[in-house]
């Protein structure tokens, strides 16, 4: 069976020791090849220092390895890293795209050490894979066993939600998530809940015109097309465990409305999957936590989920 690539994300993070706890636990389970420097890994790791992305080594950790010319101190970034950590994502992309590598998990990285060391030129990690790829339209789910969302608007001020949620990017959210379930997930006949953006759903228009104006337009122009959809909902009863046995993903209007429930159901075990890519990609859901990293706190709970689905979603390709 091919890999699952490992990116290493930001060396000085917590994302060289999550891998390797990854690996210990799914070494016998699901193969996985990691890209970085060696010697930014725990001390101690075994490694098998491979040249072909075919060799895995049953026993040792496999690693593409890259020269990133200095080691990491945890908790403090190195810009001259930067370089290092945008061409392992890339290099990694690149071995899922040729077929040598079946996904992409992605470890986290820090966006202000790759603008300082390397004049890293996109908002974030997902945007960067996507010009990678040459995709223009993107969404971000988040999912763990009791849930899967997926917010409409993501890292943007409240403020400018409204203006933001048109009804062109609720149609291609709605449409690429529901491609990817198909495809990605194996779910047939996807449901898809939709949450309005007022509290109630805007009760009819009384706070506010945003669901009668545009979502419930553009809800029922989909259902036309035969997509089961049940909203705009009141994002306050959308969550609780009756309410969830009736959808496969929640479509929500903006970041917190979709994160809030996600993290308060399974706050490590959530996993970030970026829909719309040729090729999966998913990725632990936190950050680099530099406070934590280097003092063997870190849980690798998210990282390890990461990779199963990421496997999963490849074996529902195939």
């Amino acid at each position: 069976m091919k890999p699952i690539a490992i990116s290493c994300g930001e060396p000085a993070g917590i994302g060289p020791e999550i891998a390797v706890a990854a690996w210990q636990a799914l070494k016998g389970e699901i193969p996985l090849l990691w890209l970085g420097d060696p010697q930014h890994l725990p001390a101690g790791t075994a490694v098998h220092a491979a040249t072909d992305p075919a060799d895995i080594h049953p026993f040792k950790m496999t690693v593409l390895a890259r020269d990133f010319g200095s080691p990491a101190n945890p908790g403090q970034p190195d810009p001259t890293h930067a370089s290092g950590v945008i061409s392992a994502i890339a290099d990694a992309v690149a071995l899922v795209q040729s077929g040598a590598a079946r996904a992409l998990c992605t470890a986290p990285i820090h966006k202000a050490a790759l603008i300082d060391g390397a004049d890293f030129a996109y908002p974030g990690h997902t945007e960067y894979l996507a010009a990678l790829a040459g995709t223009d339209q993107v969404v971000m789910m988040l999912a763990c066993d009791a849930l899967r969302v997926v917010p409409t608007t993501i890292h943007i001020p409240l403020a400018a939600v409204p203006d933001t949620l048109t009804a062109s990017l609720l149609t291609d959210t709605m449409l690429i998530t529901h491609a990817a379930l198909r495809r990605d997930f194996g779910i047939a006949k996807p449901r898809i809940a939709v949450s309005g953006l007022n509290p109630h759903a805007g009760e009819n228009g009384k706070i506010g015109r945003e669901e009668i104006e545009m979502i419930i337009p553009v809800l029922d122009a989909l259902r036309a097309q035969g997509m089961d959809i049940t909203g705009p909902l009141s994002a306050d009863t959308m969550f609780h465990a009756g309410a969830r046995k009736n959808y496969d993903v929640a479509v929500c209007m903006y970041h917190d409305q979709a994160l809030i429930p996600i993290k308060t159901l399974d706050f490590s075990g959530g996993v970030n999957v970026t829909l719309g890519l040729p090729f999966i990609r998913t990725s632990p859901d936190h950050g680099t936590a530099f406070d934590i990293a280097g003092k063997g706190m870190a849980d690798a709970t998210s990282m390890i989920a990461a990779i199963r689905m990421a496997a999963q979603m490849a074996d529902a390709r195939d």
